[in-house]
């Protein structure tokens, strides 16, 4: 600090002042002010003079340009002028307070020229943008990216480069930000001037003063990064087709050698007049098929392509009336408790195929339990919100949730990982297929819903299912007595529409035998010609997957408007689910999947014609 005294502010200042003035220290002492400093009279007399008619002078940063040794010209100060008043209240001199700030001023502005480099140079996006949808501020990648001008994207409102699909999270992340909030790592895309997305990571701030209306934020080109995860999912993909088709070819080998083989022993017996023992092999060649017919409905189940009959279930009901079964099934070394499931929402569903999943689920622990051990069923309603159904990779909503869980020797975080791979297992060869989980997968996907694995090394595992909830109630079924139903036919007209010849003629030979007329057609143009005719048809019996342009829903919705009240039943060898409403039928419409018994056949063609007729 220094006094500036009289009229020539003749300088009287402490140790503190002394290393500004560098060499002009000490015989700066009592010298006019402008003697020691004549370079900056003309800057500072104003200020003097001001002071000089009592009024005080504050300043938080002065340039100035000083000729000291050894230093730059540049100097900065910050500092304040008090008037320095004699006996009658005469401004008799100055008292200034000061601090040098060159060293900090200059730093600044080199770390601000530094970030200005950056804010230039840099490919990320960086921006400053007003809560009512403009861009404020933008450094140049906005324009090198986007091929867009500067005038453009600063004049627009920001919404009208956005992908429109991502209007929504961007509209959620301004309402966040404008109550204070951060927001980072959320993904936006935006419009090239041609059109093309290019994908963002962004991150965003508010700016410290709310009244100021303008957040901060940068977005980082992820494009590259997603490409090569594409590329890196695409070569899994790769792998696990080629483990699949191994393990396809390997298990229907394995089949067919047993259906063709004991079809070529049975011939060879009949060729030579021997018919003793021949349902040996005909029950050999039949167990082959069935196990065939199960491989492919796991593997329909695993690709999300199963044909689904979904229907109101009562989840609680269906887990319940299996406990016989899984006690039978798991045998008298484990025990299996059931438990939380009574008051479980109903799920719209194809409850077979849960009861195929829940099956699954209790062979494997049984098998992680070698000793014997617990497994325990248990069942919850969820309330997902946005956070948690991200974490489950599912849409929020109400789900219910079936949990097996073991005692068993749990799993490592890399077998988890490959768990769901067709063909992936950890069972010795010949104890499993590697379908199981991979089936249950893909039940719960094509269902709406997701599995989770929760394990720990010897700590057992627990799998989770979960289904979504049906905002309805779950009829009771009566009990169906299969055996006392009637499926003797009256004589009534069946249309057969398939494009395979045999299926078509197994068909014939079946409902004849049942005291059913069978007509037979080859595509959907023919059967329609049929329909045309006026002759009599009870029943319209139709391949889904039909060829010339023509699917089995579309003939039945020819065949519909042509007779309303015509029953159809549609069979398919895998869910084109689209064409049959993902299982979703109207009144007089059921579903049969290939392949299927002659006797599920001859039940579903009997209950479908005893079903009272729709006007």
């Amino acid at each position: 600090m220094f006094i500036g005294w009289g009229a020539n502010h003749i300088l009287l200042y402490n140790d503190g002042y002394a290393p500004m003035l560098a060499d002009r220290h000490p015989d700066a002492l009592g010298c006019p002010f402008f003697d020691v400093w004549p370079e900056v009279q003309e800057e500072l007399t104003p200020l003097f003079d001001a002071v000089a008619r009592g009024e005080p002078v504050h300043m938080a940063d002065l340039s100035l340009e000083l000729d000291r040794p050894g230093r730059p010209r540049e100097a900065h100060f910050a500092f304040s002028y008090t008037p320095v008043r004699g006996e009658p209240g005469d401004v008799e001199g100055l008292f200034c307070a000061c601090t040098e700030t060159t060293e900090r001023v200059i730093a600044d502005r080199e770390a601000s020229a530094a970030r200005d480099r950056l804010f230039e140079m840099t490919r990320d996006l960086f921006g400053v943008a007003t809560f009512d949808g403009y861009l404020k501020t933008i450094n140049p990648a906005w324009a090198a990216v986007l091929d867009r001008s500067h005038e453009e994207l600063t004049s627009r409102p920001f919404a009208e480069i956005i992908h429109p699909d991502d209007l929504a999270t961007t509209a959620d992340v301004v309402e966040t930000l404008m109550q204070g909030e951060l927001v980072h790592q959320f993904y936006v895309r935006l419009l090239k001037a041609d059109g093309t997305p290019v994908a963002f990571a962004w991150s965003a701030v508010p700016d410290a003063d709310p009244a100021s209306g303008i957040f901060y934020t940068v977005g980082r080109d992820i494009t590259e990064e997603q490409n090569r995860e594409e590329m890196l999912r695409q070569s899994q993909k790769m792998e696990a087709v080629g483990q699949l088709t191994g393990g396809l070819a390997h298990d229907f080998n394995n089949l067919l050698t047993g259906m063709m083989g004991n079809l070529e022993l049975l011939q060879m017996r009949l060729a030579r007049g021997r018919t003793d023992d021949l349902d040996r092999f005909i029950s050999a060649a039949q167990g082959a098929g069935r196990r065939a017919a199960s491989l492919t409905q796991r593997l329909l189940a695993f690709s999300r392509r199963q044909t689904l009959d979904p229907k109101p279930t009562d989840v609680s009901r269906l887990i319940r009336g299996m406990d016989e079964l899984l006690h039978r099934t798991v045998g008298p070394e484990t025990i299996v408790d059931i438990v939380d499931t009574v008051d479980l929402w109903p799920a719209m569903i194809d409850g077979t195929q849960l009861e195929s999943a829940l099956l699954n689920l209790c062979i494997n622990a049984r098998d992680a339990m070698p000793g014997g051990g617990r497994i325990t069923i248990e069942g919850g309603n969820k309330r997902l919100d946005q956070r948690a159904a991200l974490l489950h990779d599912m849409d929020p909503g109400e789900y219910l949730s079936i949990c097996v869980t073991d005692s068993g020797t749990g799993m490592e975080p890399q077998v988890i990982a490959r768990a769901f791979e067709p063909f992936y297992t950890t069972k010795p060869i010949g104890q499993g297929t590697g379908l199981g989980l991979s089936m249950v997968y893909g039940f719960a996907r094509q269902s709406g819903g997701q599995v989770r694995i929760y394990s720990e090394l010897g700590m057992g595992t627990t799998i989770c299912i979960y289904l979504p909830r049906y905002d309805g109630d779950a009829p009771h079924d009566a009990v169906d007595d299969a055996s006392s139903k009637e499926i003797k036919g009256s004589g009534e007209t069946v249309l057969v529409v398939d494009d395979e010849a045999t299926i078509r003629h197994l068909i014939d030979e079946v409902l004849d035998e049942q005291g059913y007329t069978v007509i037979g057609a080859g595509d959907g143009a023919a059967g329609i010609k049929v329909l045309q005719s006026g002759a009599r048809i009870d029943l319209l019996i139709t391949d889904v997957g039909l060829p010339n342009g023509m699917n089995g829903r579309q003939v039945a919705d020819a065949a519909r408007a042509l007779r309303p009240s015509l029953r159809v039943l549609f069979i398919t060898g895998y869910a084109e689910n689209a064409a049959v409403g993902n299982g979703h039928l109207e009144p007089g419409m059921e579903l049969l999947t290939k392949p299927f018994t002659i006797e599920a056949l001859c039940m579903k063609v009997a209950d479908i014609l005893r079903q009272p007729l729709s006007s």
